[in-house]
């Protein structure tokens, strides 16, 4: 009994060596980060490929590498985070900001135990932005997919007289586009009009607005946008209203003729009510029909629309449709 308590006390005692010894191996590997980082800009409107070379120190461990990437992103103002399991990744960046990357090495798997270690240092990037142009080509630039068919895109131009270009590029293209057909007001490029130009969803599309004015050139607009995010569905058509038992009216409405997927929309349903007090209220639904009271002697509806949080991660919201009306005696009133 006492012997094979010893011979156990032994293997143990030998696991907690080998262990310790695994351990020990680990610690001794020094990390260091990359050597360099590299931008390549196939002049995709910001879409950059950063690359970065292997540390000398761990030539012999590469199985086991991996890389952790810290960016800077412009566009959401904050520092992004990716695991990188090559020794490159792609960003969309904004070319007017300062372009901020840094990575450090990982080392993990057979070559630790299964030990993740970080290199404590890590290898930085900074580029400065240029210094082009002393005034912006445009501002207030904004984009809107109506009814996932036709993305306009609008800008008002500053300094005014000024000659302005939009060019545009997403992965389905092998090179920059320039903008289809310009929207003018009093003369001067205002805005670019995609209508019949098909564009991917669920896909960056990198923009570009720059320009030149009698003082030299201008300094560039850049943005990046999903064009699924930018949506404004077309007005709903006009409600119809029913009296149902209990003084309350039924209000039932389509919406307008597109591809637009009408599993996509949420509704707001506007009920206004014209009696001894007028009154109004917005009720929401994911149903295109309602039943509501009857308040006062005459009732009116109109609905607008968005697309709900599972088709899109932000939304605009139609104008309102036209007002369908019923009076208290239950007829409709044709004025509306």
């Amino acid at each position: 009994m006492v012997h094979r308590k010893m011979l156990a006390d032994g293997v143990l005692l030998m696991a907690l060596l080998i262990i310790c010894m695994e351990e020990l191996h680990c610690r001794a590997i020094q990390v260091d980060p990359p050597e360099e980082i590299k931008i390549i800009d196939h002049g995709h409107l910001g879409r950059l490929d950063i690359t970065w070379t292997l540390p000398t120190s761990l030539i012999n461990f590469q199985e086991c590498l991996r890389y952790q990437v810290e960016y800077f992103n412009a566009y959401a103002k904050r520092w992004d985070v990716i695991r990188a399991p090559r020794r490159y990744f792609s960003a969309q960046f904004d070319l007017m900001k300062d372009i901020q990357i840094r990575v450090y090495t990982l080392l993990s798997g057979n070559c630790t135990n299964n030990t993740l270690i970080k290199s404590v240092n890590y290898t930085e990037l900074v580029q400065k932005a240029p210094a082009a142009g002393q005034a912006d080509a445009v501002k207030h630039l904004e984009c809107v997919f109506h009814n996932m068919e036709r993305l306009i895109c609008k800008w008002k131009t500053v300094p005014a007289n000024s000659q302005i270009y939009m060019y545009y590029w997403h992965n389905q293209l092998e090179k920059t586009q320039a903008c289809p057909k310009y929207i003018h007001t009093n003369g001067v490029r205002s805005g670019c009009d995609f209508t019949g130009k098909p564009l991917p969803d669920f896909t960056d599309v990198n923009i570009c607005v720059n320009g030149s004015s009698q003082e030299g050139p201008l300094r560039p607009k850049y943005t990046s946008l999903q064009i699924q995010n930018y949506v404004k569905p077309d007005p709903a058509r006009k409600p119809s209203v029913m009296p149902v038992q209990g003084g309350r009216i039924n209000v039932h409405w389509r919406k307008a003729d597109g591809k637009l997927p009408e599993h996509c929309l949420e509704w707001e349903v506007k009920h206004t009510s014209e009696g001894t007090q007028y009154q109004s209220k917005t009720t929401p639904t994911m149903s295109t029909s309602l039943t509501l009271p009857t308040v006062g002697e005459k009732n009116c509806f109109a609905v607008r629309s968005k697309l709900n949080k599972y088709c899109a991660a932000t939304s605009i919201w139609s104008e309102w449709s036209r007002r369908a009306c019923i009076l208290a005696d239950n007829k409709s009133d044709s004025k509306f």
